[in-house]
C-alpha cells in the first residue's frame, strides 16, 4: 500500500479532526461507520489501497468522538448535524472543486445528510444502509444509547451484546459516544429523494438488514443500483468485495 499521511484538521468549532490520506488523483472521502475508524473501516482490509490504485486520492477522517479525533465530553460540541458538519469542514479546508463521497453505515447516514444539506459529490455510495436506517435513525440511536447506558451488564444472548463487544474492542468514548449519539439528525424519504439524485450506489451485504432495506433506498433514489456483496453488517467490511466495488462504481 503507498504511506498513508494524516493531517490535524480544526473543524468549525475548533474540535480537532484526524485526516487519514492515501493516493493521488481524483479525491473521494471515506466515512467510517459507528464506533469505528479509518483505519478499521477502510485501510486494515485493503479498501483505501484498492481505490488509490485506481487512481484516487483516498481521504479518510476519523470521525468526531472517533479514532485519533477529539472526543469532547462538553454537550455544546455536539449540535445538531455536527457530523455533516465537520464533512462540510474539511471539504472547505481542502478545497475541493469536485469530489466523490462513500459512507458506510454511520458514515452513510453523515454522507446523506451532507447532501441534504448542500454538498454535492459527483457520486455517491451508501454502504451497509437501508431505507429504514435513514428515515428512522431514532431507532437506532436509542438501541445504541441503551447499550452505553447498560454497558457494564450486558452479557451475551443480549441483544445488545455485539454492540457492546465492538465498543470494548475500540476503546470507545462512552461519554463523548451518547452525546454525538444524540445530535445525528433523522432525514426524511422525500428529503432523500429529492436531494440524492447524482449517481449513487447502495452497496449492502447480502446478509445486512441492521439498517433496514437497502432494496428500498436503492428504489427511492432518482439515479441509484443496488449492489450485493458477501457478508453481515459487521462481516461486510473485511471482504475484498467491498473495495472492488466501490473501485468499480467510482472508476467507472
Amino acid at each position: 500500500m503507498k504511506p498513508l499521511r494524516r493531517d490535524d484538521i480544526a473543524s468549525f468549532d475548533g474540535v480537532e479532526l484526524a485526516v487519514h490520506r492515501v493516493g493521488e488523483g481524483k479525491p473521494i472521502l471515506l466515512l467510517h461507520g459507528l464506533f469505528s475508524d479509518a483505519q478499521t473501516n477502510w485501510i486494515k482490509f485493503g479498501h483505501a489501497a484498492k481505490l488509490a490504485e485506481a487512481g484516487f486520492e483516498v481521504v479518510m477522517p476519523d470521525l468526531r468522538a472517533h479514532g485519533q479525533s477529539a472526543r469532547p465530553h462538553d454537550p455544546a460540541a455536539y449540535p445538531a448535524d455536527v457530523l455533516a458538519r465537520d464533512v462540510a469542514a474539511l471539504v472547505q479546508h481542502y478545497g475541493w472543486t469536485g469530489f466523490d463521497l462513500a459512507g458506510f453505515s454511520l458514515g452513510a447516514r453523515t454522507a446523506a445528510r451532507c447532501v441534504i444539506n448542500g454538498l454535492k459529490p459527483r457520486r455517491l455510495a451508501l454502504v451497509g444502509m437501508g431505507l429504514e436506517g435513514l428515515a428512522g435513525w431514532d431507532k437506532r440511536a436509542a438501541f445504541f444509547i441503551d447499550a452505553i447506558d447498560r454497558f457494564a451488564e450486558v452479557k451475551r444472548g443480549d441483544p445488545a451484546f455485539m454492540a457492546v463487544s465492538f465498543m470494548k474492542t475500540m476503546k470507545v468514548d462512552l461519554v463523548a459516544a451518547r452525546l454525538l449519539l444524540q445530535a445525528v439528525a433523522d432525514a426524511t424519504p422525500d428529503q432523500l429523494a429529492a436531494h440524492l439524485t447524482m449517481p449513487t450506489l447502495v452497496l449492502c451485504g447480502h446478509e445486512d438488514r441492521d439498517n433496514g432495506s437497502p432494496e428500498r433506498l436503492a428504489e427511492l433514489l432518482p439515479d441509484a443500483r443496488l449492489q450485493l456483496i458477501p457478508g453481515t453488517h459487521m462481516s461486510s467490511v473485511t471482504k475484498p468485495e467491498m473495495g472492488a466495488a466501490l473501485a468499480d462504481f467510482f472508476g467507472a
